[in-house]
């Protein structure tokens, strides 16, 4: 097309708190505050039994991971990731380094399960800090207390004004606890100014 000009994209990936994001730590100063962290650079697949087939998945499940995946609402931990349950007879499989992104783990599940690429669709933000439950209340109805969600207890939540997935990771040595936050991309940006706020 002689004369037309033709718009530049850039295919450069970038975080979708790039605008907003000032990790580190918030409120008061010194360990009384909250400490917000990007998790970048993860592979997140959704598996989805398909109709008949979740014993089949959890066994496929269980071959690729080591682990048996969760069928309530919690987060399991194996050395190369970490499986938090999505709903019945399904779960996201979070990880780095590409060795259970979608294509390596559709040969292990292809037969019994669905596979969804989430990896560019959510953002995953870490939450540590002795006001990190304080702050994660006025955002969720979640009990977020020790006894009620311990580490690896997960749900899938209301945030604010989005949905969410939320779940309690290894507490820090110094015993403060840590949860994470995963979130539909476009509305983290609204999530972290809320954080903040």
């Amino acid at each position: 097309m002689e004369g037309a000009s033709v718009a530049e994209f850039s295919w450069e990936v970038r975080s979708p708190l790039e605008r907003a994001l000032v990790a580190g730590p918030y409120g008061a100063r010194g360990d009384a505050g909250v400490a917000l962290t990007e998790i970048r650079n993860f592979d997140l697949i959704q598996v989805m039994a398909r109709r008949g087939k979740a014993t089949d998945m959890a066994g496929a499940a269980k071959a690729r991971f080591g682990v048996t995946a969760p069928d309530t609402p919690k987060a399991v931990v194996v050395a190369d990731a970490t499986l938090i349950w999505s709903g019945p007879d399904q779960f996201l499989a979070l990880s780095k380094g590409g060795k259970h992104a979608i294509g390596p783990l559709r040969q292990a599940v292809a037969s019994s399960a669905s596979l969804s690429d989430k990896s560019h669709a959510r953002v995953l933000i870490g939450i540590s800090g002795t006001k990190a439950r304080a702050m994660l209340a006025k955002l969720s109805s979640i009990d977020l207390h020790a006894a009620s969600f311990p580490i690896g207890a997960a749900a899938a939540t209301s945030m604010d004004h989005t949905s969410g997935t939320l779940w309690r990771g290894k507490d820090r040595p110094d015993k403060q606890a840590v949860f994470n936050v995963l979130v539909f991309a476009t509305y983290a940006e609204s999530l972290w100014h809320t954080m903040l706020d």
